[in-house]
């Protein structure tokens, strides 16, 4: 009875020291996580040394007046006219007006270099900075890009302004606490606090969107204003929400500062920007291409077209590659590649690895200036309109796909460029896979499976090679008559 009742008391003993553990446990966890939960205990000194280096911007405009005159008119001259006037002595006229809009932004340099959005001053005739401390200064906008929508101005000034640090955005984790500081619907000095929801964020908004999201409280107005992190460095620039009534609804996005800081810099010392380029066109790598090309995942960025004597050509990258690393940098996705490339210095020697029939090849391209690649490219713009046409020569079916020999007659009724050979499409089947990846009749197959075609004959056969060696999908290299090349995957039917 003795050994039954010891046994049960130290049972008992040892339930009550294993309750009372994990009472003191889940008393920690809760004690933890109600701390954490609280956030910055304040954020009233570190908002104190900031506010004086955030500006309102102001900007006017003169644009034409359109409204229509409702007043009541009369005869030049009627004796009824003085009357009228009295009557309605404010009458609206088609002159010119002036249109104001706010923004906000933030001094980076004490002798009065200035960040902003580009849409903020886009198109304005005036544009006055105010300060904190109620000065007005007139500003001059020494650059600004549209890409990014990024601008920078600078303000003639005696004295020395509070100006405020870039930090490494890279280095924001999402869940870190942010503070925002601008002039939302032109309340001045406005402060805000909240977390970093995610990052890389692409909105469609321009070709390097990498936007840090927040849900810190952003409204029109906030725009080219500083996001801070909780050591006071700017680590976004605030530049977008997305909201159905047009005030904060928690999705703000802000400018990386890594981002921002290369296209700032040129800015500044250029008046303009001055990016990296490499003189390719690129699309995805779907699962579908991935496992046409034999990779083991679907990653990297699949060239189309080159340019040609631009920066890819002369270092031997050819359509059909796919780029997976650049200057060291792992690419993942297709977009991961124009940023990249954006950032390297102009004339740079680079390594790009890329994947060719299967193997990886390491190339040394030295990058060229984007601008001056864009500007040779609107000058040789081509009308790319195609028309379908008919011909008698000999055709063959594939794939969904009504094949014919490009010949010089054709390519002459067809006005197909002469740099672009390989097999013309007159036809796509209805409800083909084919038509499904919106392939067109009149555009010209180059390559199937990285290999070259120049005859339908030569199509079928390559599908029938691709079959036997177990592929589901044949990778097609498509150019239109003018010579733009594009990749589709297309299913090889059983």
């Amino acid at each position: 009875m003795l050994a039954m009742l010891n046994k049960f008391s130290f049972t008992r003993l040892t339930a009550v020291i294993a309750l009372a553990l994990l009472l003191a446990a889940g008393q920690g966890v809760t004690l933890k996580t109600s701390a954490m939960a609280q956030g910055p205990e304040s954020v009233a000194d570190l908002a104190e040394g900031l506010i004086g280096a955030v500006v309102n911007v102001s900007t006017s405009q003169k644009v034409e007046q359109r409204r229509p005159n409702a007043t009541p008119r009369v005869p030049e001259g009627s004796p009824f006219q003085e009357f009228f006037d009295e009557l309605f002595p404010d009458r609206p006229n088609n002159g010119p007006r002036t249109r104001n809009s706010l923004g906000s932004g933030f001094v980076i340099d004490a002798d009065g270099i200035i960040v902003t959005n580009n849409h903020v001053i886009a198109d304005a005739d005036e544009v006055i900075v105010n300060f904190s401390d109620g000065a007005q200064l007139t500003a001059e906008v020494i650059g600004r890009d549209t890409k990014t929508d990024l601008a920078v101005l600078r303000v003639e000034t005696e004295k020395q302004l509070t100006a405020v640090q870039f930090g490494n955005s890279d280095s924001a984790r999402i869940g870190d606490w942010v503070l925002a500081i601008g002039n939302p619907f032109g309340f001045g000095r406005t402060v805000t606090l909240g977390i970093i929801s995610a990052i890389g964020r692409d909105i469609n908004s321009g070709p390097y969107d990498n936007f840090i999201q927040t849900d810190a409280s952003i409204n029109k107005g906030n725009s080219g204003g500083p996001l801070f992190d909780m050591d006071g460095n700017v680590i976004g620039i605030n530049t977008a929400i997305i909201s159905p009534s047009g005030g904060s609804i928690g999705l703000g996005f802000a400018i990386p500062t890594n981002l921002a800081k290369k296209v700032i810099d040129d800015l500044v010392q250029f008046g303009e920007t001055r990016r990296g380029w490499l003189g390719v066109q690129i699309q995805s790598v779907t699962d579908e291409i991935a496992e046409s090309l034999g990779l083991d995942e679907a990653r990297g960025a699949l060239v189309g077209d080159v340019v040609s004597d631009g920066p890819a050509e002369k270092s031997g990258i050819k359509p059909g590659d796919v780029v997976l690393e650049f200057n060291g940098k792992r690419i993942e996705k297709m977009r991961d590649l124009p940023k990249i490339v954006a950032d390297t210095e102009v004339g740079k020697e680079v390594d790009v690895l890329v994947l060719r029939k299967g193997e990886e090849q390491t190339l040394k391209v030295e990058i060229g200036r984007l601008e001056d690649g864009e500007k040779r490219l609107a000058e040789a713009e081509i009308d790319t309109d195609s028309a379908d046409s008919e011909d008698e020569t000999k055709s063959t079916e594939v794939l969904g796909l009504t094949l014919m020999e490009l010949t010089d007659t054709v390519r002459e009724n067809e006005s197909i460029d002469e740099n672009v050979n390989g097999v013309l499409i007159t036809a796509v089947a209805p409800g083909s896979h084919a038509e499904d990846k919106e392939i067109k009749a009149g555009e010209i197959i180059i390559e199937v499976g990285q290999e070259p075609v120049e005859t339908p004959e030569e199509v079928v056969e390559r599908v029938e090679e691709l079959k036997d060696d177990g592929r589901k999908n044949a990778l097609l290299m498509i150019s239109s008559k003018a010579g733009e090349i594009r990749f589709v995957v297309v299913r090889i039917e059983a």
